[in-house]
C-alpha cells in the first residue's frame, strides 16, 4: 500500500524536480512574520546592541543572523560553530540546558563587544543566553528568560494599550509558579499544560477554532522553549532570539542589563530557586524500578521534602483540570516551593523539578 521511490542520487531527485528547495519567497514571508512580533523594533535599531550568536553547527545560522541584522544588531557568530556539523566536535552535546553549550561563546566574548549572547539549539527551536557579569558571564536559566520574556512583552504591550481582552500565558506544568504572579500582576491569565510544547500549540489550535488566537501572548517551558505568535504550533528560536534583542536593547537604553532587570523582578515578586536533577534506570529492570518509585511516591506520599511540610499532592494520573491524564506528581510546599516528579518521554530517566521559594505577600 506503500510507494518505494526508486534509490536514486540527491542531484538526480532534483534534476526530475522530485527534489526542490524552499524558494526566498517562503523565506521573505518568515522573516516578515517574525519581525512582525516586535513590539517596539525602532527600539533596536537605537540600542547599537552587540550579540554574541552561536547556532551551535545547526539550522539557526541564516534565520537568526538574517532577523537581527535586518534590524541593525552587531552580530559576532562563533565561527567554529556557524556551519552545520552533525558531529558537533566543537560542543559534545549541544543542548542549551547545559552551562558547557556556551563555553566557545564565552571565549569570544571576552574579545569583543557583547551585551548578550544567544545559542540557539541546533534545530533553532531552543535558546539560551548568557549576560556579561562581573568578570564572567551569567546563565540564565529557562525559566529565567521566561519570566524576562513575560515581564517585557506585558509591559511594553500595556504601555501602548495593546494587551488583548482576555490576553492568555501558558506554561507547562513544570515551568515555575513565580511566572503565575507575574501574569497577575499584568492582569492576564496563566493557562499550564503537560510537558511537551505540542500541548501549547494544541491550545493555540483551541484558541483559533474559538476565533480568540489574538489572545495568546506567549508561551514558554523551563527547557528554554518559547514562542511569541501564532505563526508555527511549536517553540521557534528565531522569534524569540528577536524579542530578546528588542528587550535587552530597551535595557541597555535604561543603563540596565538583564540580570538587573531580572534581580528586580525577584524583589517584587519573591527569590525562586530552580533545579532539575535526572535519574537514570537503564534496561528493562529499570523499567520496573521506575514503576516501583513513582507508586512509592504516589501511594505513601512525603510528609515534607528536607523539613519543608508538603501542603498539597496533585496527581496527574488522575486527570486534573481539562489535561490529559499524566504520570506526574506535584508537590506544593509550605512557604511556596514545589517538587515535581515525572518520568521522561524519551529516555529512562525519572525527572525532578525541584522549586525553591522566598515569596513576598
Amino acid at each position: 500500500p506503500y510507494f518505494v521511490p526508486e534509490i536514486k542520487s540527491f542531484d538526480a531527485y532534483m534534476a526530475e524536480g522530485v527534489i526542490s528547495y524552499i524558494g526566498q519567497d517562503l523565506w521573505e514571508s518568515y522573516y516578515d512574520t517574525v519581525l512582525a512580533e516586535a513590539v517596539a523594533p525602532e527600539k533596536i535599531r537605537k540600542a547599537n546592541l552587540n550579540i554574541v550568536y552561536t547556532p551551535l553547527c545547526g539550522t539557526g545560522n541564516e534565520p537568526v543572523r538574517e532577523v537581527l541584522g535586518r534590524l541593525g544588531v552587531n552580530i559576532s557568530v562563533v565561527e567554529c560553530q556557524e556551519k552545520p556539523d552533525g558531529d558537533f566536535k566543537t560542543c559534545e552535546y549541544p543542548n542549551p540546558e547545559t552551562d558547557a553549550a556556551l563555553n566557545e561563546s564565552y571565549k569570544i566574548a571576552r574579545e569583543k563587544p557583547c551585551d548578550v549572547i544567544l545559542g540557539t539549539d541546533p534545530d533553532c527551536d531552543r535558546v539560551a543566553i548568557a549576560v556579561p557579569d562581573g568578570d564572567g558571564f551569567r546563565k540564565l536559566s529557562g525559566n529565567e528568560l521566561g519570566f524576562l520574556l513575560m515581564d517585557y512583552i506585558l509591559k511594553a504591550r500595556s504601555e501602548k494599550n495593546d494587551i488583548p481582552d482576555g490576553a492568555i500565558v501558558v506554561r507547562s506544568i513544570v515551568s515555575s509558579p513565580l511566572a503565575d504572579r507575574i501574569a497577575e500582576h499584568y492582569g492576564v491569565e496563566m493557562h499550564a499544560v503537560l510537558t511537551g510544547f505540542k500541548y501549547i500549540g494544541e491550545f493555540i489550535k483551541k484558541l483559533e477554532n474559538d476565533g480568540r488566537e489574538n489572545e495568546f501572548v506567549l508561551g514558554f517551558e523551563e527547557s528554554y522553549g518559547y514562542l511569541v505568535g501564532t505563526h508555527v504550533r511549536d517553540k521557534d528560536a528565531t522569534v524569540a532570539s528577536l524579542v530578546i534583542t528588542e528587550m535587552a536593547s530597551e535595557y541597555k537604553k535604561q543603563g540596565i542589563t538583564l540580570v538587573d532587570r531580572l534581580e528586580s523582578l525577584y524583589n517584587e515578586f519573591g527569590y525562586y530557586e530552580h533545579l532539575v536533577y535526572s535519574y537514570k534506570f537503564a534496561g528493562s529492570a529499570g523499567a520496573d524500578k521506575m514503576k516501583v518509585i513513582l507508586n512509592g511516591l504516589r501511594e505513601n506520599a512525603p510528609a515534607d521534602f528536607g523539613g519543608i511540610k508538603v501542603n498539597e499532592v496533585i496527581d496527574y494520573a488522575n486527570g486534573v483540570d481539562d489535561l490529559p491524564k499524566a504520570n506526574v506528581l506535584i508537590y506544593n510546599l509550605e512557604g511556596g516551593s514545589q517538587v515535581v516528579v515525572r518520568p521522561s518521554g524519551t529516555e529512562p530517566l525519572i525527572k525532578t523539578y525541584i522549586t525553591l521559594s522566598k515569596t513576598k505577600e
